[in-house]
């Protein structure tokens, strides 16, 4: 694909959508261009009743190998103000729909970032994944210090961000930047699979799901206790809610309008 299209969005018939980012040249990285369409392709999908989960990847050298430099080398404090790309990241995360990061090859700086918005990741083994910033004379600047602490705990985020240096996709499993680690060439297949399985779910309960986590992650357990509660007492005025207890107790496969 050329640079006139970074990004490629596939919907399947089964819920499923495929957003790609597609800059072979140059390892995916992330520039203006490719975050604004990422920004356009989500925003399209939220509204979509027929999209219940995204599939978020690159390519198998690369996720997205971060900022593009080109971009940044010359540019000034107020001109990087004035880009606002926060805005493009924030489009992503709210998101309503689940969203599965699959990983191969490098996700370094920004397109570690971006796959931390992601609600699962699934990364090969020895994908690359880190904060290098530091070496070049910044900081992440897109959640790369906070997503990251809250993941991994403050000693793993300060290695990471500290060190610049990445380590693999099995060891991000280990310390909890990763949901999975497969073998790099199942990476796909495995997010798949994965999205297949929640798009046959109700969608207003995964919906929430997703909404209960993350709006509770930084409340107090009290505050998140009543989000949880509150979700779960709406989702009884449900036809899914229906349709799923029914099918249940008739020993048979339920069918989720989505409403």
């Amino acid at each position: 694909m050329s640079e006139q299209q970074p990004v490629v969005l596939e919907k399947r018939p089964d819920g499923i959508a495929i957003v790609k980012i597609v800059r072979p040249v140059a390892l995916n990285a992330l520039n203006l261009a490719t975050r604004k369409a990422l920004a356009e392709a989500f925003a399209g999908l939220q509204d979509d009743p027929e999209v219940r989960c995204i599939v978020l990847t690159g390519d198998e050298k690369a996720f997205a190998a971060g900022a593009d430099l080109k971009e940044l080398a010359d540019a000034d404090a107020v001109e990087i103000m004035k880009r606002r790309t926060e805005r493009y990241w924030q489009t992503v995360a709210r998101t309503p729909q689940p969203i599965i990061a699959a990983i191969q090859g490098f996700a370094l700086g920004g397109g570690l970032e971006l796959a931390m918005i992601c609600d699962i990741v699934v990364a090969g083994e020895n994908a690359q994944l880190g904060q290098p910033e530091v070496r070049v004379g910044i900081i992440p600047g897109a959640g790369g210090t906070q997503r990251l602490t809250r993941a991994v705990g403050k000693f793993q985020a300060m290695r990471l961000c500290l060190t610049g240096r990445p380590i693999s996709g099995r060891e991000a499993y280990e310390i909890g930047l990763a949901s999975l680690a497969v073998p790099d060439g199942e990476v796909m297949e495995t997010a798949l699979k994965m999205a297949e399985g929640i798009a046959k779910l109700p969608p207003l309960a995964v919906a929430s799901v997703k909404e209960a986590i993350l709006h509770g992650e930084n409340a107090s357990l009290e505050s998140g206790l009543a989000l949880e509660r509150k979700a779960f007492q709406l989702l009884f005025a449900t036809q899914d809610r229906r349709e799923g207890m029914a099918a249940f107790i008739e020993k048979r496969k339920p069918k989720f309008p989505g409403s």
